[in-house]
Formats: structure tokens, C-alpha cells, sequence
């Protein structure tokens, strides 16, 4: 079982920071302003040889009963419960606040393990804040700095006497490749989109059915692209919780640009895409803004329509309506599925998991050469393609480069002509023919070899 290890300490001394030099990427969001994090984010981390599990948290600090201060401290809350060992974060650079102390009691009342990190130890002004530490109670303070790597070694030593012996694996074991079934029920990898506020948290904790990311009706309250495991009907699913996207015109803060762009990330790294709308305001021109960008990085998608509950006609002729504006305002990933639900009630659920199931399927699937030539030649013959100055179009055979998502390349005698129009009409001639609905799907065009280019024409 792996060790644990939640981060905590007052807002703003690095606990991302640390975060981030221990599993070796920039995973968490870091900035000057204090309270950037609000979910709790775990990460596999490693310290020369030893691997655990480690937990960011938002900065410990005090609110009224139900406001989202009092509900990130919960969040933390649930990190020390987690944990196997804490780490106790202070900014040597500031020293010892009335806030520090209040918190180390909290920390003591975990009855867990507790190393006192130093943060901001780097130079000679985090000496003197380092040493108030010992006022703690809590042990000798490590003196590091997580931004420069400094004092790790240190670290390293007091950690090691905390954790458990590693129990020794079979290499051989570790090194063989995946089997088509492991491969098969390998956790799908889906994040969450959409405008702020159209309840993509939400959502996410009726799927895991506890409060695990912060809610509220204020927009904007994600700001990290939290990843949650999740098990349905047997198939396992990492969920990614991303911040909301605005239009690029109305992202001023530093923050909220940091926000984007690691939802971003997410969506590039993701397999499959929900692309969740509010009922009320669907189809607006953000959301098709994200459609196009989750199209154009070549991921499966899925359109959810959340916040149903709340419309007035649910029956099957607004259901219909879904379907036709989606096939008309998205045409490059026409048939893209669409489900209705409501994250706060559990409505469509179900549906949505099993469309994802559907999408991630499609989104890999391969045709066989002869079947692909098969419906070209038929596609071919019942539209052929337009003369171009004067000269036909010679289209000769595709074939299937690649899955995920499925691209194809067709070869003829002159690529730069053949126009874009044609090229829709392939594409979604091909995706009724081979059941492809949603998924992004790219033919590129090649030019045979001419055999006889290398000949010099005889002179007359």
C-alpha cells in the first residue's frame, strides 16, 4: 500500500511549490496571491529512492460555518484523514504567525506523524524564521527551499525513518507490456469542459457520491484540473475536473490565465472530452468555441447538456431539438453524442457514462484496407470529384495510418487541388459507412510517386 502524505500550512508558503519539485511536474497551479489552491490534488511523488503519494491542500485558514473558506479547510480536513504523515509547512522568510501556531495544535490533534518544513530558507533571512520554529513543538525544522531544490537532501533523511520498508517486486514483472485485456480495462482518461459554472464539479461528485471538489454558485471556484478515480459498472475512469473557460477577451487575471491553460492541458492529454453545457444557455458561442478546440486536438467527444432538471419540456421533442442544433452548429464532428443530465439530481448519468464508453470505443477503431477501398469507390463513383482547370481529379486508394482518432491517407495526383468541399463530403460519407459518429476523423492528401518524373523529355 503506498504512503501518504498531505501537505498543510497556512495560505501562501508553498505548499504547491513543494508539491510540484516532489512528483517532478508543474502540475499545481503556483502564484504570488494567497488561496490559489482549493481542492485537494494528489500526485505520485519521489525523493531520491523513496515513491509515495502525496496531497496539495488549500492553506488552512479560518471561515464562517458554510462558506467556501470553511469548505477548503474540510477539503484539508479530508487530506490529513487520508494521509499516513503530514508535513507542516511554514515561510521561514516571515517566521512564526499567530495563524502558524493555531494551526500546529491542529496538526498535533491529527495524532499523525509530522515533519516541520521551513520553506523559503534559501539565503540568510530564513535562518532567523526557521529557529522560531522549534516554538512549535513539532520537531527541528527542515530547512529548505522548494522553489530552488535546496535542503531536499534533508528532507530526504527525516522521511526516510517515517516510511515503511519498500517491499521488493519482480522486476520482470513490472517491465512486461500490457495484454490486450489489460490493455482493454485500462482507466479511460475524460475531462470535464465547459463554461464557468455549468456545473462540472458538481456533476463529478454525484459520480463519486461525496462532497470531493468544491461547489459553489459563484463562477470560477475551479481553478486546478483535479483528477479523481472512478469505478462504474466495473470500468475505471480518471475524471478531470477542470476551471471554466471563458472568451480570451474577458481573461485578465494572471490566475485565471493559469487556470485556462491547465485545462487546457487536460483537455490534450485526455482521451475523452465532455463538453458539458448549461440547459439554459446551450449552443453559445464559447461552447462551440470548445467544441471546435477539442475537435482540432483530435479527442473523442461527448456533449452533455447539464442542468436539465431545471427546464420545463423534457420530453422527446426537445431531445430531438438537442440533436438537430448539434448537427448544425458542429458539423465537424457531426453525430457527436449528446446526453441530458443533471449533476446536482443524478439524472442521465448512466447515459453519459455509457456514451463516453461508446466514444472511446469509436475513437479507436480501425477499417480494414479492402473494406475502406470497398466505399471509396463507391463514394467516388456516386459523386465524383469536380475538374480542376480544365482537368480531372485522379483519386486512387486510402488507406488507415493510425487510431485515436482515426486518420486515414488517400493517395491521388494532385493534393493541393482537391477541394475542401470534396474533402467534407469523404468525411462524412466515411462516417456513415463505417459508423463513426463524433469523433474527429483526418484524411490527408498524398501524391503517388510519378515513375516517369525522373525522364527528360527528348528534345524535338
Amino acid at each position: 500500500m503506498s504512503f501518504t502524505i498531505a501537505i498543510i500550512g497556512r495560505p501562501n508558503v508553498g505548499k504547491s511549490t513543494l508539491f510540484n519539485r516532489l512528483v517532478g511536474q508543474k502540475l499545481a497551479l503556483v502564484d504570488d496571491l494567497p488561496g490559489v489552491t482549493r481542492d485537494r490534488r494528489e500526485g505520485e511523488a519521489r525523493l531520491g529512492d523513496l515513491e509515495f503519494t502525496i496531497i496539495d491542500t488549500a492553506g488552512l485558514d479560518e471561515g464562517a460555518k458554510g462558506s467556501l473558506t470553511a469548505r477548503m479547510q474540510e477539503q484539508t480536513e479530508a487530506a490529513i484523514a487520508q494521509a499516513d504523515a503530514l508535513f507542516f509547512v511554514i515561510d521561514a522568510r516571515i517566521g512564526l504567525t499567530p495563524t502558524d501556531r493555531a494551526f500546529a495544535d491542529f496538526a498535533r490533534k491529527a495524532n499523525k506523524p509530522v515533519l516541520l518544513v521551513a520553506n523559503k530558507s534559501e539565503g540568510k533571512h530564513g535562518d532567523a524564521g526557521a529557529m522560531e520554529a522549534f516554538a512549535l513543538g513539532l520537531g527541528d525544522p527542515i530547512q529548505i527551499s522548494a522553489e530552488h531544490g535546496e535542503g531536499m537532501g534533508e528532507l530526504y533523511d527525516a522521511l526516510r525513518e517515517l516510511m515503511p520498508e519498500p517491499v521488493e517486486e519482480d522486476e520482470a514483472e513490472d517491465d512486461a507490456p500490457l495484454t490486450e485485456e489489460e490493455a482493454a480495462t485500462r482507466p479511460i482518461r475524460v475531462a470535464i469542459v465547459g463554461r464557468p459554472n455549468a456545473g462540472k464539479s458538481t456533476f463529478i461528485n454525484h459520480l463519486l457520491g461525496e462532497e470531493r471538489l468544491l461547489t459553489s454558485p459563484e463562477a470560477g471556484t475551479t481553478r486546478d484540473s483535479i483528477a479523481v478515480e472512478i469505478n462504474w459498472k466495473g470500468r475505471e475512469f480518471r475524471v478531470f475536473d477542470t476551471a471554466g473557460l471563458r472568451r480570451r477577451s474577458r481573461i485578465e487575471e494572471k490566475l485565471e490565465k493559469l487556470s485556462v491553460a491547465d485545462a487546457l492541458r487536460a483537455v490534450r492529454f485526455a482521451e475523452v472530452v465532455v463538453m458539458m453545457m448549461d440547459a439554459q444557455n446551450r449552443f453559445e458561442e464559447q461552447d462551440l468555441r470548445i467544441a471546435d478546440l477539442i475537435e482540432r486536438e483530435g479527442r473523442a467527444v461527448v456533449l452533455a447538456v447539464n442542468k436539465w432538471d431545471l427546464m420545463e419540456s423534457k420530453g422527446g421533442g426537445a431531445i430531438s431539438n438537442l440533436r438537430r442544433d448539434a448537427d448544425h452548429l458542429l458539423p465537424q464532428v457531426k453525430g457527436v453524442p449528446i446526453v441530458a443530465v443533471s449533476g446536482l439530481m443524478g439524472e442521465g448519468i448512466d447515459r453519459l457514462m455509457q456514451a463516453i464508453q461508446d466514444a472511446y470505443a469509436v475513437w479507436n477503431r480501425r477499417v480494414s484496407t479492402a473494406a475502406l477501398n470497398r466505399w471509396f469507390e463507391e463514394a467516388v463513383q456516386a459523386n465524383p470529384p469536380p475538374a480542376v482547370s480544365g482537368r480531372r481529379l485522379k483519386l486512387n486508394y486510402i488507406t488507415q495510418t493510425k487510431a485515436r482518432p482515426p486518420s486515414f491517407v488517400l493517395f491521388c495526383s494532385r493534393a493541393d487541388a482537391v477541394p475542401q468541399s470534396y474533402m467534407r463530403y469523404l468525411v462524412n460519407s466515411m462516417r456513415e459507412a463505417f459508423e463513426l459518429p463524433g469523433t474527429p476523423v483526418r484524411i490527408t492528401l498524398r501524391e503517388k510517386a510519378n515513375p516517369f518524373a525522373h525522364k527528360r523529355k527528348r528534345p524535338s
